[in-house]
């Protein structure tokens, strides 16, 4: 069974870093699961950057918008990092979206749980970077604020499957569950 870590908190926290440095001290064979798709120029300068932080003789990267469980259940390394959920989650509702499917509470229950019974059929560590989005002011549309409730869902359900949960404050881990 997999040791499953959920690392997460705001923009710009240090989560990511507090992730890639916690994953590379495991060793083993490790899975770098990117879910952002590059859609603009920002986006890509985020990326690139990403990608230049990490080692690529460490790492094998493979770029996944949607499909983590299905990546989680071919196997084959020791270690996963998944970077980041709060992504996975706004191409989730867009791909519902786009085949005009509701992307509920219920749905993206059902999907997260897929990710969580995959990531633990793991025998080595599975780490998960998410947006900590609750935290701040309501959201003034009903999309936005859908999309904030959506990943709260999807963190309390990682959360309570997770052997650990990391909060990244101001570049400080702060240990909420080991």
């Amino acid at each position: 069974m997999a040791h499953i870590v959920l690392v997460t908190g705001g923009a710009r926290s240090g989560k990511s870093d507090y992730a890639l440095t916690r994953a590379e001290q495991i060793d083993g064979r490790r899975c770098f699961i990117a879910t952002c798709e590059v859609l603009d120029e920002e986006m890509a300068e985020r990326v690139g950057k990403h990608r230049r932080d990490r080692d690529s003789n460490l790492w094998t990267t493979v770029e996944e918008p949607r499909g983590v469980a299905t990546l989680l259940e071919e196997g084959g390394y020791d270690t996963y990092l998944i970077d980041c959920l709060t992504l996975w989650v706004s191409n989730t509702m867009a791909e519902h979206a786009s085949q005009e499917e509701s992307c509920g509470e219920e749905q993206i229950a059902g999907e997260i749980t897929s990710v969580i019974e995959a990531a633990r059929k793991q025998d080595g560590t599975v780490v998960i970077v998410t947006n900590e989005v609750g935290m701040g002011i309501v959201p003034e549309n009903a999309l936005a604020r859908k999309y904030r409730d959506l990943i709260g869902v999807c963190n309390r359900m990682i959360g309570a499957a997770a052997a650990e949960v990391v909060l990244v404050s101001c570049g400080i881990p702060l240990h909420i569950k080991k």
